[in-house]
């Protein structure tokens, strides 16, 4: 894992990795958490299979709109998400789940293609990739999320 090009933190939530993945799964629950604090999102596409789209509007606090196209590259339920972001800024995610103590050990990388953007960014991303795990958390808390414990 380069530093310079990748963002990583871990955590780990107190789900199991399928209720964690099906949080991904489902688009009406995903578009509740993706993001940060006080984002919301508008899907376009969303075609959750490997080779699968995914077009979203993420929309701002403020209402501006910033317009997202991923490629889903890799599923494995319940062990793997992997995100192609096809438009600028070009970086690939990777969220891994694995079975732990008192629920699931995620793992989320983000491996920008070039340095000078990551670098450019990293003060943003950093602190919205730990709210958007703050923002599943808080989804997956709430009644009704099944086997979420």
């Amino acid at each position: 894992m380069d530093p310079h090009t990748t963002l990583h933190t871990t955590r780990v939530l107190p789900f199991t990795p399928d209720a964690v993945y099906a949080a991904f799964a489902s688009p009406e629950r995903l578009a509740r958490w993706w993001g940060p604090e006080g984002f919301t999102n508008a899907f376009e596409t969303f075609d959750f299979t490997e080779g699968g789209r995914w077009v979203f509007d993420m929309i701002g606090p403020e209402g501006t709109r910033y317009r997202n196209e991923n490629v889903f590259e890799a599923l494995a339920p319940g062990e793997r998400v992997v995100i192609r972001h096809v438009c600028a800024p070009l970086f690939t995610l990777t969220v891994s789940l694995a079975a732990a103590p008192g629920g699931t050990h995620l793992s989320w990388t983000q491996a920008f293609d070039d340095a000078a953007t990551a670098q450019a960014i990293r003060h943003i991303c950093e602190p919205a990739n730990e709210q958007n795990l703050d923002r599943l958390t808080r989804v997956l808390a709430q009644p009704g999320a099944s086997g979420s414990r």
